[in-house]
């Protein structure tokens, strides 16, 4: 499965392509018309799903979005009744039905709230271990779009770049749905599974010392996907149904952009 060929273009500098001879901007925050000229082949919401369940089976840290509950203040006494929060938290892929697993700390923010009554949704991206071998370098026509001045010898003084890869154009999905405990049976298998994944964790495993927790799984019922830019991926809706019907032989079958070594974040040529 090819996910990753060339980097469209930003909107924002439409108006200066021709004068630059770049190509016409490409479709970045939704899906192009099937009747598009040249359009690539957008992968399937199906196709969305099987690489979203292997970055869930592969990435363990997500942010969970809750919000607080009427009556919630914060430390100087102002309301905070309705306001979001998001937080890191540990994932693991434990059940395999795509339903993440959680060690629940009672006491955390995130599921007080959620027993107060909250919405709950867990937002994960796919974050390549490997750079691309080679990222596009500013032309003077985008030095002079963003104001920046200098040749070779500015480029060489600039700091390491700490994302070497283009974040924005790289999958990631928003779960949402609902915090459900695990009986005691499963409970003893999560936190195996979960340990493996987090050893640190074992520290915080039910009937620990220090703080009360149980293991909980998010059951999904809605799934919010962004495959990249749009003009070569899905952006939309995926089915649950077909969110949890991928089998793990189906997702273990894909691979993901930079999970080896050598692999091309976009063609430079087409800028």
């Amino acid at each position: 499965m090819k996910l990753l060929s060339s980097l469209p273009l930003v909107y924002l500098a439409a108006r200066f392509c021709a004068a630059e001879g770049v190509s016409e901007p490409q479709y970045i925050f939704s899906n192009p018309p099937a009747s598009a000229a040249g359009a690539q082949r957008i992968p399937t919401p199906y196709e969305s799903a099987v690489m979203g369940r292997r970055i869930l089976a592969m990435t363990p840290l997500g942010t969970l979005a809750t919000v607080f509950p009427d009556g919630a203040r914060d430390g100087g006494g102002a309301g905070l009744g309705g306001m979001p929060l998001g937080l890191l938290e540990y994932v693991a892929d434990c059940e395999g039905d795509g339903n993440p697993s959680f060690l629940a700390i009672n006491i955390e923010t995130t599921f007080r709230n959620v027993r107060a009554g909250s919405n709950i949704s867990l937002a994960q991206q796919w974050s390549p271990p490997y750079p691309p071998d080679k990222r596009i370098k500013s032309t003077s026509f985008w030095n002079r779009l963003f104001g920046r001045v200098g040749g070779d010898d500015d480029e060489q003084q600039q700091p390491a770049d700490r994302v070497p890869y283009s974040a924005v154009n790289l999958p990631r999905y928003s779960l949402l749905g609902y915090i459900e405990k695990v009986d005691a049976a499963t409970a003893a298998d999560m936190a195996s599974c979960f340990v493996d994944t987090h050893p640190d964790a074992k520290y915080w495993l039910p009937g620990n010392p220090i703080h009360e927790s149980q293991f909980v799984r998010l059951v999904v019922t809605k799934v919010y996907w962004i495959g990249g830019f749009g003009d070569r991926a899905y952006i939309g809706w995926i089915p649950v149904e077909e969110w949890k019907n991928v089998t793990k032989t189906e997702w273990e079958s894909v691979e993901l952009p930079g999970e080896k070594k050598g692999w091309k974040e976009w063609s430079s040529q087409e800028l």
